[in-house]
């Protein structure tokens, strides 16, 4: 196709050094420069200066012309689709410059709300607000997988003195529960003994004879302890607690995404606030009117 060989040819010119909008002979007026054409659809042409700022002054020259090359080709892919639309049907051009005008001022709106969200916006969540956001809102919270707090420990089926390990996964004593952790370190191939922590199920036990129970379930509540082995590792699963499905989630668990919902209200009501504010302004300084 001409138009893309039309790119290849002018790329060069166009990126012979970091910033894409000079050329070599610095006699060239810069506005001649940026009013060369460097990709054109039938009638259309993209201009230099259409396209400053897209590359940033620290790109690589392999990047640039990368992100160049995919701009100019976006470019004539929308100019193209542009111009069959206008064969294929017939626009109401004042509707379109309507439209155009409705998002450009979208844009500018919330490009001036975001900024003042960030100038505005406390990201600090106490533990008081996300206790009450979570009591007011346990419904909205259903667990959509089991869950379990306890230990899970898989060693080589070869690992030395296995038999002490049920013994240290109940016991709650300090030195135990380090000697525990001491001998995982050295011969466990995985573990998990931070038995105040909500976990998947699913994820302990994939990959493990367990992993074949038909129903977690009822699995899950007539379980506290148990070994299993296969050809080459010994499984030990201690579960102090569980929550199934469709339970409601412990606040533990969603903590995160209560902190994020918390934010999320008050960018919601600065937007609210700001768009009150300046009109409650225009009002007292009666800076419009309607006629």
């Amino acid at each position: 196709m001409k138009t893309f060989s039309l790119i290849y040819i002018l790329l060069p010119v166009i990126i012979s050094s970091c910033d894409f909008l000079k050329v070599k002979d610095d006699s060239v007026p810069k506005q001649d420069n940026l009013r060369l054409p460097i990709a054109r659809v039938h009638d259309n042409y993209l201009y230099a200066s259409e396209i400053s700022g897209i590359v940033s002054a620290n790109t690589t020259p392999e990047d640039s012309a990368s992100l160049m090359s995919a701009y100019m080709n976006n470019w004539i892919r929308k100019q193209l689709l542009i111009d069959e639309a206008s064969v294929k049907i017939d626009f109401d051009e004042d509707e379109i410059q309507r439209k155009i005008l409705d998002y450009r001022y979208s844009l500018i709106a919330y490009e001036y709300k975001s900024y003042y969200i960030n100038q505005h916006l406390n990201k600090q969540v106490s533990e008081e607000e996300i206790q009450q956001y979570y009591e007011q809102n346990q419904d909205n919270f259903p667990l959509k997988q089991n869950i379990i707090r306890g230990k899970f420990i898989r060693v080589p089926k070869d690992a030395p003195n296995t038999i002490k390990i049920k013994t240290l996964i109940y016991s709650t004593r300090e030195n135990q529960m380090e000697e525990l952790r001491a001998y995982c370190f050295s011969y466990a191939l995985m573990y998990s003994l931070e038995d105040s922590a909500w976990i998947n199920f699913d994820d302990i036990i994939k990959n493990t004879p367990l992993a074949e129970i038909p129903n977690k379930v009822d699995y899950l509540k007539r379980t506290k302890y148990t070994e299993s082995s296969d050809t080459g590792s010994k499984y030990y699963l201690l579960i102090k607690e569980y929550k199934k499905t469709d339970d409601i989630a412990p606040m533990e668990v969603v903590r995160d995404q209560i902190i994020d919902i918390i934010i999320n209200k008050r960018k919601v009501e600065l937007a609210r606030n700001l768009e009150k504010e300046v009109y409650d302004k225009a009002v007292e300084t009666k800076s419009f009117e309607i006629y």
